[in-house]
């Protein structure tokens, strides 16, 4: 078996062919990812502006008791005249700040009477103005190729007045679920058999990840039920799935079908709990994770061990989320020859403020009702003793499946 730092590293060493670009609009770029470097086109703020309500004028002007004249009244979207020696323009937040003025008083400390305005309160020089380019500058990049474009990636590059972006095409993904065992969600079923959950599961998954399923198919235990199907999907997906018939059974039957294909392991079997028959093949370059079929172990197989590898074949330039350390909670002892992902409960302490990971009371691989009720995987090392107040590495959910 292979520890799980190196197969995660296989996974990520995998070499990739170039992945397709398209271009699309701003509008619909949310959860694309970047295939080129966005280079700001002109300055933000493009001119100097007010960040307050209030009067802008040239500090030599003031002095206290002393009133001066309006000049004008500026407004957001209007060319100001230039500010005239001895007055004071009353001012809005996000108006052009006059030629020749340098301050902007509050509103809360003029008063205005008969259009002369009196300050209250000492300004200081250059106060409450939004200096051009001092955001951004025209010519600097505000965006690295790779980067997941979300909402407020979308809203730096608006201000910049771009309205089409070329991104990396969404990976196309093919999922394969095996067993004569299971019915589709919705059908009829005999009491020997079970609801496939991997399916719809999976699915989800590769949706959070910002991934476009293409198929998701279902071989009985049958050797050219599983060949055909893999065949379908490794013609028309970037990545192919496989979940179950990968261990040593009778009717474990994806191994012997992608040997047909010409495929070889490029490992099989990781050392983690739960999850430990997982495999990695290739069949034209287009690459297969065979997951376990157990539903809960598919689930962690995928997000701690495979999602770098998705994220690198997205064109991202972060494969690995972060991780955090928190304390154990829990009266439980844990020593097993695998790493193992505790499916936790990530909390803060409100004495302390430190990070507690409480796991779930049943850690069976068939206990499907910890993945919802789970934040987050603790990892435990193999071969050592892990109690509470122990600090473990934790895999944050809201991070590792996005």
């Amino acid at each position: 078996m292979l520890d799980f730092d190196t197969a995660q590293q296989r996974l990520l060493d995998l070499p990739i062919t170039d992945i397709p670009v398209e271009t699309i609009s701003l509008q619909k770029a949310c959860g694309h990812v970047l295939a080129q470097d966005v280079t700001a086109t002109l300055d933000m703020p493009s001119a100097d502006n007010s960040s307050m309500d209030g009067y802008a004028l040239r500090l030599q002007d003031y002095a206290p008791d002393r009133a001066l004249p309006v000049q004008q009244r500026v407004f957001a979207g209007q060319t100001p005249a230039p500010q005239e020696p001895g007055k004071i323009s009353r001012i809005f937040t996000g108006s052009l700040i006059p030629e020749g003025a340098d301050t902007v008083v509050i509103q809360e400390v003029c008063t205005e009477e008969d259009g002369q305005v009196t300050i209250t309160e000492a300004p200081v020089k250059q106060q409450h103005i939004r200096f051009q380019g001092e955001d951004t500058r025209a010519g600097s990049v505000i965006l690295s190729k790779g980067t997941v474009l979300g909402a407020a990636e979308i809203g730096l590059i608006a201000t910049q007045g771009i309205a089409t972006l070329p991104v990396y095409r969404q990976l196309k993904v093919g999922i394969l679920t095996t067993g004569d065992e299971l019915v589709p969600v919705g059908q009829p079923r005999e009491s020997s058999q079970i609801f496939n959950s991997n399916a719809p599961m999976l699915t989800a998954l590769f949706h959070t990840l910002g991934a476009s399923v293409q198929h998701v198919l279902h071989a009985t235990d049958d050797m050219d039920a599983t060949r055909n199907a893999l065949i379908t999907l490794f013609a028309e997906c970037d990545l192919v799935i496989s979940v179950g018939g990968v261990s040593v059974g009778e009717k474990d039957l994806v191994k012997p079908a992608l040997e047909a294909l010409g495929a070889s392991l490029d490992f099989w079997k990781v050392r983690m709990k739960p999850g430990k028959p997982v495999a990695l093949s290739s069949v034209n370059n287009v690459p297969v994770i065979c997951l376990p079929g157990n539903p809960v172990s598919a689930y962690t197989v995928l997000t701690v061990l495979v999602s770098p590898l998705i994220r690198k074949l997205q064109g991202r330039s972060q494969c690995l989320p972060s991780r955090m350390q928190a304390t154990l909670k829990t009266d439980r002892v844990f020593n097993e020859t695998r790493d193992e992902f505790l499916r936790v409960r990530i909390t803060q302490d409100e004495e302390t403020g430190l990070l507690m990971a409480e796991p779930y009371d049943r850690q069976g691989s068939g206990m499907s009702s910890s993945l919802p009720w789970a934040n987050a995987f603790a990892r435990v090392p193999a071969v050592q003793k892990y109690t509470g107040g122990d600090r473990v590495w934790v895999y944050p959910k809201e991070d590792w499946i996005r």
